[in-house]
């Protein structure tokens, strides 16, 4: 079975499924007529374990840990629940305090934020924080767009020079040089959007959250 057919099986991206593979989680054979990886029906069920296992955030040194047995599948899921319980404890923490703020009728000018603000910076050292994953997207969108558009606008101001000395010098280099020249410098604005726009779909799927989040 080849990767494609493993994509719509398991629902796992080729991303996810090759980066299981790179940290030996998923052992498979290749053809010996294309190389092609070759997928087995144990492989199936194994994607399919990391995948739940994956959705019920346990780490993906654990998941090692379970393969070699040096972790139980019920001791792992009992670290779960404690870390499941101590998460609901915060959301309550959260609760409350918002309770608290609503029952002495602060507004938004006279809230005595600092004794608020303590308590979420306790919660944030701990690890627990309530700012949605939308706005980390956000961040990654535009942290990958600046980079490539400053990348390409750096490549097509170094082009513009070029062919403004072509066009107003006397001595001009060959028209073949020059046509090479530009195609070079073109080519790796070309891989640089066509890479910018795989990047932002593994952003808005999630695919590097879910593949490796641990």
């Amino acid at each position: 079975m080849l990767i494609n057919e493993v994509e719509h099986l398991v629902g796992l991206s080729k991303k996810s499924i090759r980066y299981y593979e790179e940290l030996g989680l998923l052992k498979t054979k290749r053809s010996e007529d294309n190389n092609y990886r070759l997928y087995t029906p144990e492989n199936i069920q194994e994607l399919r374990l990391i995948k739940f296992l994956r959705e019920l955030d346990v780490p993906i040194n654990d998941i090692k840990r379970l393969q070699n047995n040096s972790l139980t599948l019920n001791d792992c899921l009992k670290e779960r629940i404690e870390k499941i319980t101590k998460e609901q404890a915060n959301y309550q923490k959260i609760k409350n305090m918002c309770q608290d703020i609503i029952s002495k009728n602060y507004t938004y000018d006279n809230i005595n934020i600092a004794t608020y603000l303590e308590k979420m910076t306790v919660l944030n050292k701990e690890g627990f924080t309530m700012r949605s994953i939308k706005s980390i997207k956000k961040k990654k969108l535009i942290e990958a767009t600046l980079s490539a558009t400053i990348f390409c606008s750096l490549l097509i101001f170094l082009m513009a020079i070029i062919t403004y000395f072509q066009i107003t010098e006397q001595e001009q280099m060959p028209l073949i040089l020059f046509i090479f020249i530009l195609i070079i410098l073109f080519l790796p604005v070309l891989g640089t959007i066509y890479n910018l726009i795989v990047r932002i779909k593994e952003i808005m799927k999630g695919e590097e959250d879910e593949a490796s989040k641990y």
